[in-house]
């Protein structure tokens, strides 16, 4: 830390979020260290982000903008390019005002500016038009994905993904559960788009694993609406690893802001196994077997492998308790309850005869009481429907 200057007032300032003093300070050692960019931790509005700026003399991005640069460095495949884009552009329609300069024209000739029109205006047609368009293409790719989850469904695999904040390891351990060798460094943000892969381990039920996009502290939410496509991929699944960097000195408060997300999602109320990951580079356990000992959790590292037969064996373990395995066999007429159970549970087989689908699947049970009729046989608990796919 070159320098700390603090404040201490009940509210932000609407014209300056700090004081005009406070700002003056500010200015006279941000050019006394050669400071060329601020940085707000908060978000700032378009009028105070100008109005700091003038006062300092140097440019003023706040946390969002930020965050946004980032992701558009780590941008790689065209959805993940896509989804920064569009939350760039809502991030900047506000700001419009005061630019200094106006956007480069994405189109031109007949038509693209009316008579009368303002260079704002004309910059703002231009970017409603482009969110538009990326709406659209981004919600291709919302029913392309929402196919991939249904062939999954059909499949009886179940889904497991894992999520936690950015930088804890995910990708590291997808790539040591799965074999894949997927890009992972020891940086913030390097996966945008969700990725799948098969686990199949002797001993264990097979299934799928997805990673997903990093998650932050006071997360923008014109990230969250512009991911929503690649968040999506959690609200198929029936196990959520919520991967913790166990060696970060600020591991509750990075929990804490991934339970918000979740939450703000709607999907907190999935099963969810604490991971706690990065093993190797604590130099004492306490604090994780303290955690362990309130929060049901597993201790790993997915560099080195140490505690993976551990994860293993608790995924398998929540897998099997998410529901009861019974044999149905249900008229090819009544499509409602056919659904339900591809929706709602895990279909295991399936075989067609004269009229009806005879399926062995795993259910809830809110869902049983709506089979019951039709039900073959008796029910079979998960853990012996798992090993008799095994063969054990």
């Amino acid at each position: 830390m070159v320098h700390r200057i603090v404040q201490e007032r009940p509210s932000p300032t609407p014209a300056l979020y700090f004081g005009k003093g406070k700002i003056e300070e500010i200015g006279v050692e941000a050019k006394a260290h050669g400071a060329n960019l601020f940085i707000s931790d908060d978000p700032l509005t378009p009028i105070q982000e100008r109005n700091i700026s003038e006062a300092l003399g140097i440019k003023v991005i706040d946390r969002t903008a930020l965050i946004l640069d980032i992701f558009a460095q780590r941008a790689r495949t065209s959805e993940g390019k896509l989804q920064v884009e569009l939350a760039q552009l809502t991030y900047l329609l506000p700001r419009l005002v005061g630019q200094w300069t106006h956007l480069e024209r994405l189109g031109g000739g007949i038509g693209t500016r009316g008579p009368g029109e303002t260079q704002l205006e004309s910059d703002r047609r231009v970017i409603r038009r482009r969110v538009m368009k990326i709406q659209r293409e981004l919600e291709g790719v919302r029913m392309h994905r929402r196919l991939q989850r249904q062939g999954r469904r059909r499949a009886g695999i179940p889904v497991v993904a894992l999520v936690g904040y950015t930088n804890a390891g995910k990708t590291t351990l997808l790539n040591r559960m799965s074999g894949a060798k997927l890009t992972a460094a020891d940086q913030l943000f390097v996966t945008l788009d969700p990725a799948a892969r098969l686990v199949d381990r002797d001993g264990y039920a097979p299934f799928i694993l997805t990673d997903t996009v990093g998650f932050v502290r006071k997360l923008p939410h014109e990230l969250v609406a512009a991911f929503r496509a690649t968040l999506e991929e959690l609200t198929e699944a029936a196990v959520l690893l919520h991967v913790v960097d166990a060696s970060h000195p600020a591991m509750d408060e990075q929990m804490a802001a991934v339970d918000g997300l979740l939450a703000e999602l709607e999907v907190d109320d999935r099963p969810t196994l604490l991971v706690l990951n990065k093993l190797d580079r604590l130099e004492e356990r306490r604090p994780v077997d303290s955690l362990l000992a309130t929060r049901s959790g597993v201790a790993i590292s997915a560099a080195t492998g140490e505690g993976l037969d551990h994860l293993h064996a608790a995924i398998d373990s929540a897998l099997g308790s998410l529901g009861t395995a019974v044999r149905v066999r249900i008229p090819h007429r009544e499509g409602a309850t056919l659904a339900l159970c591809y929706e709602h549970g895990r279909v295991l087989s399936r075989a067609d005869d004269d009229g009806h689908a005879v399926l062995e699947v795993e259910l809830p049970p809110s869902i049983l009481s709506a089979v019951a009729p039709y039900i073959a046989q008796a029910d079979q608990n998960g853990p012996d429907a798992r090993r008799r796919r095994r063969g054990d």
